[in-house]
């Protein structure tokens, strides 16, 4: 079985150490993934409609491509950045 393709094979493509750059740990690159594939979901399903509420794709896409995978292209290319909400809370809450 030898395949003339260039890219690698895997479950996902881009690997998961390059995704891991991106992200401290595995379990936050899940949540920031799925909620980024929620988004780019919900635009597909609101063109129809013309409501515009939320960002389409920010890369290149095919006709078949999932929303995660599409999702952890962005993530991969740098093109998303994530905030810590536990850092966002912090000072908040050490006001008296």
């Amino acid at each position: 079985m030898s395949s003339s393709s260039a890219a690698p094979e895997g479950i996902i493509n881009p690997p998961i150490d390059e995704l891991l750059e991106a992200c401290p740990s595995k379990y936050s690159l899940v949540i920031w993934a799925a909620k980024r594939a929620r988004q780019i979901n919900a635009y597909y399903s609101q063109l129809g409609e013309g409501l515009l509420e939320y960002v389409g794709p920010l890369v290149d896409t095919h006709v078949h491509e999932k929303p995660l995978s599409i999702a952890l292209r962005e993530i991969n290319e740098g093109l998303l950045t994530a905030e810590s909400v536990e850092e966002e809370r912090r000072p908040a809450q050490q006001q008296p």
